[in-house]
């Protein structure tokens, strides 16, 4: 494991560029709820890999970051990479290092639950930080790929409270969403992706997120390097 980035959300992320679809129609709904005022101050969202789970929970951020002072850093942690928050002192530090890095914070945004270290210490700091934004009236959400009952490694009252609040899956595993997300990443890029390839890709690679990207990733670098256009053809020559 790895845990927290010492950077703010990532403004690149933002509700005007999710790709919006079936699997993902509630989670974003719920998210933009967050967004506004109103009653809603607590989501957990959860889905596989690549389904856009981390695009939402920044995007929350950024709606804060706007809102409140463009020149404010929104701090957002990622159980992803949980040395780099702890140095692998679990528990060590008599000031609780998730309480330091949302400190004074107006939204609380945790990413990854499923990977915290199942350790009780850290149990408890997410705990006591989750009480403190829930009782202050802060807004809370928290992702993961695990429905709230299947995160073994939390605290039961952690899940329970989580349970309280909204709950969104998201899932883009049919094809008409990964084709909307593969368009929209070769719009990002700005780069030409023909139909006929996205369903090349689809039919000649492992059809999760990460898997797709990657051999696009793939495909654009072998067009840019060889000056070639992004074509059935090519992309057979790179994925052979």
């Amino acid at each position: 494991m790895q845990l927290v980035f010492d950077f703010p959300v990532n403004p690149k992320y933002g509700f005007d560029n999710f790709v919006v679809c079936g699997g993902n129609e509630n989670a974003f709904h719920f998210t933009q709820l967050l967004s506004e005022e109103g009653n809603h101050r607590l989501l957990y969202i959860y889905g596989p890999p690549g389904s856009g789970k981390t695009h939402l929970l920044m995007a929350l951020g950024k709606s804060f970051y706007e809102k409140i002072d463009p020149a404010r850093s929104i701090p957002y942690v990622s159980f992803k990479q949980v040395d780099e928050l702890y140095r692998g002192e679990y528990g060590a530090e008599q000031v609780s290092k998730l309480a330091e890095r949302f400190e004074g914070a107006p939204i609380l945004l945790v990413d990854d639950l499923h990977l915290m270290p199942d350790n009780a210490p850290i149990r408890v700091e997410l705990w006591h930080v989750f009480n403190e934004f829930h009782a202050s009236g802060r807004r809370i959400v928290i992702t993961g790929q695990l429905p709230p009952r299947e995160l073994t490694n939390c605290d039961e009252h952690l899940v329970s409270r989580l349970l309280w609040g909204l709950v969104a899956q998201v899932d883009v595993s049919d094809d008409d969403s990964r084709r909307r997300i593969m368009k929209k990443l070769a719009n990002d890029r700005q780069i030409e992706l023909p139909d006929e390839v996205i369903d090349y890709l689809l039919l000649h690679t492992r059809r999760d997120i990460p898997s797709l990207i990657r051999a696009l990733e793939m495909v654009e670098r072998c067009a840019l390097a060889a000056k070639r256009k992004i074509t059935v053809r090519l992309a057979r020559e790179v994925l052979a």
